[in-house]
């Protein structure tokens, strides 16, 4: 797997990869991060990809990611000591 390109984004480290064909858009914030996966053959391209990455796709992240804080909280106070 390697890295294909960065998008530049105030809040969030966004990389793209390339792996057996496939396309996939990692977004992270803090310690949790995102992966969507596309078949190389359902984009025409790169840029077709980034363009991909709305605004709306990032705003849909951020609430993913408030939830798996909210389940990684809930999870991390019962954990059994």
């Amino acid at each position: 797997m390697r890295v294909i390109a960065d998008i530049p984004h105030p809040r969030y480290k966004i990389q793209i990869f390339l792996y057996n064909a496939k396309y996939l858009v990692k977004i992270e914030l803090g310690q949790f991060e995102q992966t969507f996966k596309i078949a190389e053959s359902d984009v025409n391209g790169l840029e077709e990809l980034k363009r991909m990455v709305t605004d709306q796709l990032l705003r849909n992240s951020l609430e993913r990611f408030l939830s798996m804080r909210t389940d990684w909280e809930e999870a991390f106070k019962n954990k059994e000591v």
